[in-house]
């Protein structure tokens, strides 16, 4: 008879536990977005040009003009919204990669997207005319719609090349990961090969586009890369509960409905065209689709409904604070945030290997 009661009052206390979990992933979210407001602010106040909180205030309310207004609105407000929309666009890939391959090891970076989406954004540039390096140094993009373009179909011929291979050949998540790394080598190999080949001015553009750096975009691209991610950020969130299907288990997501071949194919495709338009206005950004996932993950659980708004905010949080690192680290001189992003993943991606084969 007690343990009828015992159970009957577990039973009735499952809606309120349920209520509290939820409310702490909810609140985990309000916080990334105070630090992200926060962190905002302090990147407009500091570097080269250093303001106060007051005059911030007032040029973005329009009280204020001249040099201020300048640095506000062409050089740092640029740079925080491409921070904020890439890191949003990697983690959530990552998440969805990840859940896709089944595979706690995948993302764009380490799957060789980012290095397709580099070589195909490299023949635009070089090949096609499409950018390039003036003789002061300035890296100048004359067509961005077809540097997307040629990076999304560079993407797309690793996409497609892993996700055939493992169709026709049953490849593991391990093999996966080695199919990535393979597909990243060749990529690798084809833009350095168009680097062989440029002139003093393309081969500056070249190296330096390889870095991932915030300070390229304008306005104009902010505009392409915010209008890319918003409608698959919704894609991401309205197929949530076929995402947590797909951590059950093929056959069981198949009995619930789940069509998992074209999950899988719409998730890789849009996971590919989000980091295509992050490279080719960017250039590589690594690790921050693999880091993000994993760390909201330790902090919130697996869930999809949660998981992949909550990793789009602290993809932007930590890719901004990188940046803001990067700026002011060994100021004047910026450091391109690749580079700080990669010092953060390789470590991360030792444990996550070393902890995969453990298991």
């Amino acid at each position: 008879m007690l343990k009828k009661l015992n159970l009957k009052c577990d039973t009735m206390d499952i809606p309120q536990k349920y209520k509290a979990y939820t409310k702490k992933k909810i609140t985990f979210g309000f916080i990334l977005l105070i630090v992200l407001f926060l962190s905002a602010i302090y990147a407009l106040c500091v570097g080269d040009y250093k303001l106060t909180v007051n005059q911030v205030v007032n040029v973005l309310m329009g009280y204020e003009t001249g040099n201020i207004n300048l640095v506000i609105w062409n050089i740092r407000l640029p740079r925080i919204f491409a921070a904020i929309i890439a890191g949003m666009s990697l983690a959530v890939s990552g998440a969805v990669m990840q859940c896709i391959l089944r595979n706690p090891l995948a993302s764009p970076f380490t799957m060789g997207i980012s290095h397709g989406a580099m070589f195909g954004a490299a023949l635009a540039i070089i090949l096609l005319g499409f950018g390039g390096a003036e003789s002061t140094g300035r890296i100048f993009i004359n067509n961005p719609y077809m540097i997307t373009v040629f990076a999304f179909l560079g993407a797309l011929i690793g996409v497609v090349v892993i996700l055939l291979l493992a169709k026709l050949r049953g490849l593991t998540p391990e093999a996966m990961i080695l199919a990535g790394v393979a597909m990243s080598s060749l990529f690798t190999a084809g833009t350095m090969l168009i680097q062989y080949f440029a002139d003093d001015l393309q081969l500056a553009a070249m190296v330096y586009w390889t870095f991932g750096d915030l300070g390229r975009p304008l306005w104009t691209e902010i505009y392409i890369m915010t209008a890319i991610m918003i409608p698959a950020l919704i894609y991401f969130i309205y197929k949530r509960w076929d995402y947590n299907a797909l951590e059950a288990g093929e056959e069981a997501a198949k009995s619930l409905g789940v069509n998992t071949e074209r999950t899988r194919l719409i998730g890789m495709l849009i996971a590919s065209l989000l980091t295509s338009v992050n490279v080719a206005f960017l250039g590589i950004i690594g690790f921050v689709g693999l880091i993000c996932p994993h760390i909201v993950r330790i902090c919130i659980g697996g869930d999809y409904r949660f998981l992949i708004p909550i990793s789009a905010l602290f993809g932007s949080v930590l890719l901004l604070i990188a940046d803001t690192f990067a700026r002011t680290i060994i100021a004047p001189i910026v450091l391109p945030v690749g580079i700080l992003t990669s010092f953060l993943g390789a470590p991360m991606f030792l444990y996550l290997l070393l902890k995969m084969y453990k298991k």
